[in-house]
């Protein structure tokens, strides 16, 4: 069989170069994104085996995802797997948000999904075969105060995803869609919004129970099961059917934890 090829925009550091090693480790080459070439360059060197690519590409800009792709299938023809893990991160209520932000966080998290997906998939329809990894965040489901911009846009690749994994169900296509919570990573470099609620996070981040390698590990093992509904962190399984069972109890509690 062809060796698998796999594109993972976001791959220069965190998460997205953590499942870059898991893919190379798995046989697979990988193609490593970045809208910084130095932090792709880095991840690409890291891989075992051959055949791995480094590439610049903005997913915030149509341009640049379209030169992306253009540059991807001159160089190896086909993508079987498209990771969309670029985003930035971004926290506040609505009424301090500006209109900027919303702007920037729902092109970059949002539209940066779509742009990937929307370049990428007609090769895989055409050939009948092909997986696509969105990465969401708990926030998206967490209904939670104080990440506006960020939760909002989440939630819209979360209901990308469930669409699009209706609509090429019969077409050979999987789709999956990551909901992480905290876990330690560099997320909030590219911090938009609050400067106080960045603070908030980077303390969750800090006590939070799960590691970049154990979140990478499951999310790259349910991804190759072909499951939909990825929560690689610890907690928020429970969590989630918490609040799709008990609801009311759910936003109590949730309201009394994030006072504290």
């Amino acid at each position: 069989m062809a060796r698998r090829q796999v594109l993972i925009t976001g791959a220069g550091s965190g998460l997205g170069r953590a499942l870059a090693l898991r893919y190379a480790a798995a046989g697979a080459a990988v193609a490593c994104a970045d809208r910084r070439f130095e932090r792709a360059e880095e991840t690409a060197a890291l891989l075992p085996g051959e055949g791995h690519l480094a590439l610049v590409a903005d997913v915030g800009d149509d341009a640049s995802m379209r030169a992306l792709h253009d540059t991807l299938m001159r160089r190896w023809q086909r993508l079987d797997v498209l990771v969309n893990n670029a985003g930035i991160a971004s926290g506040g209520c609505l009424v301090d948000s500006t209109i900027e932000e919303w702007r920037e966080v729902l092109e970059i998290n949002l539209l940066g999904v779509v742009r990937g997906c929307r370049w990428f998939l007609p090769d895989m329809l055409a050939r009948g075969r092909g997986q696509i990894v969105n990465i969401a965040s708990f926030a998206a489901l967490a209904g939670a105060p104080g990440i506006m911009s960020y939760g909002v846009a989440k939630a819209g690749v979360v209901t990308l995803s469930e669409q699009l994994r209706a609509e090429v169900a019969a077409q050979g296509v999987t789709v999956s869609v990551a909901c992480p919570a905290f876990f330690r990573t560099n997320l909030l470099e590219n911090w938009r919004g609050d400067p106080r609620v960045r603070e908030t996070a980077e303390r969750m981040m800090a006590r939070a129970p799960d590691r970049l390698d154990e979140v990478a590990d499951r999310l790259f093992a349910a991804a190759e099961r072909g499951e939909f509904l990825i929560l690689p962190t610890r907690r928020e399984t429970l969590r989630w059917r918490i609040k799709r069972w008990l609801p009311g109890w759910y936003f109590r509690r949730m309201l009394a934890a994030t006072r504290r």
